[in-house]
């Protein structure tokens, strides 16, 4: 059997395997780090000899280039994803610890999730509605039953119980 070998590692190959990445996906800074890092690796891996430590250079110099022409910006990429979060129904905790992940910073994060006015009471419906749990399950009569189960789903989503309590209280006709 034919051992697999990938290409060569060069700065222009990092490079070119960047551009290519944010022509599909917005990112981050610390994500297309992660990515790059993730490629040097693999190929260090099959390739012993190679100078991963040079690589590791080659990455921070390409994202510097890539920041100053404006294909990276972290402002950018955190608002379109909390954006996408907030319109999924997601929590503030969830959003936080996602882009926490992605190396954006708490402060802007909050910052955001102000200017787009976050209400936990709207995003846990929009979960809600969602799943068909809570306040949006078919049977009325079943709504009792599953209320603990409902409730876990909320709290596992992010939601505060205080949130969680009280969206199960509420009844679609009142909204």
């Amino acid at each position: 059997m034919e051992k697999k070998s990938l290409k060569k590692i060069t700065k222009t190959r990092l490079k070119n395997i960047g551009l290519f990445y944010l022509r599909r996906f917005e990112s981050s800074v610390q994500n297309l780090r992660d990515v790059l890092k993730r490629r040097v690796q693999k190929y260090g891996f099959l390739n012993p000899d190679f100078n991963k430590d040079e690589a590791y250079l080659w990455i921070e110099e390409i994202l510097e280039e890539f920041q100053k022409a404006g294909y990276l910006d972290n402002a950018r990429f955190a608002d379109l994803k909390i954006r996408d979060y907030l319109n999924a129904g997601k929590s503030a905790r969830y959003i936080e610890n996602k882009l926490k992940m992605k190396g954006i910073d708490e402060n802007q994060i909050k910052e955001i999730l102000k200017k787009e006015n976050y209400d936990p009471i709207k995003n846990a419906l929009h979960f809600c509605l969602k799943k068909k749990i809570g306040p949006y399950r078919e049977n009325d009569e079943k709504r009792n039953e599953y209320r603990p189960k409902d409730l876990g789903a909320l709290v596992r989503a992010g939601f505060d119980y205080d949130v969680a309590l009280n969206v199960l209280g509420t009844n679609i006709e009142e909204d």
